[in-house]
C-alpha cells in the first residue's frame, strides 16, 4: 500500500457522530436537576462529545496535546524578527517543561509530547520526542514548493500515528499544537487560498513583526498564491507549507479516526484544520475551536469552519496553549452531564 493510499484509507474510516448517543445526550440534558438550557454552550458540548464519543454518557479518559515542529524555507524573506535557530531551541524548553504550553497543560491535567517532522537540525532523543522527520525544514514558498506531494502526505501520516498513539495510551482528547518559525507566513498563505479571502485581510505580526517585516510578509505572501495556483488542498499544503501544519492536519485526521475529540488552538492550527477539513470533510465534525486568538486570521477561519470560539483571551503564542487551556471546559461539560442528577433520581419535582 502506498502512503497516498494509506491517507486515503485513514480517511475513509472516518465515521459521522453517533447521532443515537447525542438524542440520549440532549434528552438526559433536558431531564437533569436545572431549568433546561442553564447551562449554556456546556449543555451542547456535552451532547458533541457524546456523538463523538458514541455513548450518551461521556468520559474524557485523558489529555494529549502534540506540538508539532518543523522550519520553514520562507525565513530567509525577513517576515519574522526570529531566526530559524529558534525552533529546535524551543523544542528543547518543551521537553526540559520550560514552555508556556508545559506550565498549562500541567494546570489542566494534559500530557505534552513533540513531533519532529521537519527541524532543520538534528535533535537529541527524550521520551517526549517522536522523531520523524520528512526533510530538514520546507523551501522557500515565495520561489518553490514548500514540499513534495510525497513530503505532504509523510507529514500528514506522521500527524495522524502520533494522535492514534496519544490515543492507544488513553486521550481521547487531543489539542494539536505548533512549533515553528516563519509558520504564521505558511498558515496565512493557506488561509487565504482556502478561504478566498483578499490577504491583507488576513496577515497578522505573528512574532512581533515590524511594520516593514509585515508588509514584506504581505508582499511574500501575495508572490507565493501569484506563482502558483493548487488545484486541490493537498496540492495547496504541498507548495505552502508547513510540515509542522501537515501534521497538525494529520494529528486531527487520526484523531477523527480514533473517535477522540479535537480542540483547535490559534492560527497555526487553524490552518491544519483548514487542511484537514479540505482533505476530509468528515473531520470537521470532531473539531471543536478553543478561543479567538490575536492573529486576524484565526476569526476567517474560524468563521470559514463554522467554528464558535469559547473565550477571547488575546492569546498569540501558539503550543497549543489556548487549547490546552480550554480543557477543563470540556471536562467540565462531560462530568455536568453524566454526574448530575436527574430531577425523578433525586426526587426534585420539575417544573410544572
Amino acid at each position: 500500500m502506498t502512503p497516498e493510499s494509506t491517507l486515503e484509507t485513514l480517511i475513509a474510516a472516518i465515521k459521522p457522530l453517533d447521532q443515537d448517543a447525542m438524542q440520549l445526550a440532549l434528552a438526559r440534558q433536558d431531564a437533569l436537576t436545572k431549568p433546561r438550557g442553564a447551562l449554556g454552550r456546556l449543555e451542547a458540548i456535552s451532547v458533541w462529545l457524546a456523538g463523538v464519543y458514541g455513548t450518551e454518557r461521556p468520559v474524557i479518559t485523558g489529555k494529549a496535546v502534540i506540538v508539532c515542529a518543523g522550519d520553514h524555507g520562507v525565513t530567509v524573506e525577513g517576515v519574522s524578527p526570529y531566526p530559524s535557530a529558534v525552533t529546535p531551541a524551543m523544542v528543547a524548553n518543551f521537553l526540559a517543561g520550560g514552555a508556556g504550553i508545559n506550565a498549562i497543560a500541567q494546570t489542566v491535567g494534559a500530557t505534552v509530547t513533540v513531533l519532529d517532522v521537519g527541524v532543520a537540525t538534528d535533535l537529541e532523543p527524550h521520551p517526549q520526542l517522536v522523531i520523524a522527520k520528512v526533510r530538514r525544514g520546507t523551501g522557500n514558498l515565495i520561489c518553490e514548493a514548500a514540499m513534495t506531494r510525497a513530503e505532504a502526505v509523510a507529514a500528514l501520516l506522521a500527524g495522524a500515528s502520533a494522535a492514534q498513539d496519544a490515543v492507544q495510551n488513553g486521550a481521547n482528547l487531543i489539542a494539536p499544537g505548533d512549533m515553528g518559525i516563519g509558520n504564521t507566513t505558511s498558515s496565512s498563505t493557506l488561509t487565504a487560498w482556502f478561504t478566498g479571502r483578499p490577504v491583507r485581510e488576513l496577515v497578522g505580526r505573528g512574532t512581533g513583526a515590524s511594520d516593514a517585516m509585515l508588509e514584506r510578509k504581505i508582499v511574500v505572501i501575495e508572490a507565493a498564491l501569484e506563482r502558483v495556483k493548487p488545484a486541490s488542498p493537498l496540492e495547496a499544503l504541498s507548495e505552502f507549507g508547513g510540515l509542522e501544519i501537515a501534521a497538525m492536519a494529520g494529528a486531527m485526521i487520526g484523531a477523527a479516526v480514533s473517535r477522540a475529540a479535537v480542540i483547535v488552538d490559534g492560527l497555526i492550527a487553524g490552518a491544519a484544520a483548514l487542511v484537514a477539513v479540505g482533505l476530509a470533510p468528515g473531520v470537521r465534525e470532531y473539531l471543536h475551536a478553543s478561543h479567538m486568538g490575536r492573529e486576524r486570521g484565526h476569526a476567517v477561519q474560524l468563521e470559514y469552519l463554522s467554528l464558535e470560539p469559547l473565550f477571547a483571551l488575546d492569546l498569540a503564542l501558539g503550543e497549543g496553549t489556548g487549547a490546552a487551556l480550554s480543557m477543563p471546559i470540556f471536562e467540565a461539560a462531560a462530568l455536568t452531564l453524566t454526574q448530575m442528577a436527574t430531577f425523578d433520581g433525586a426526587g426534585v419535582p420539575d417544573k410544572l
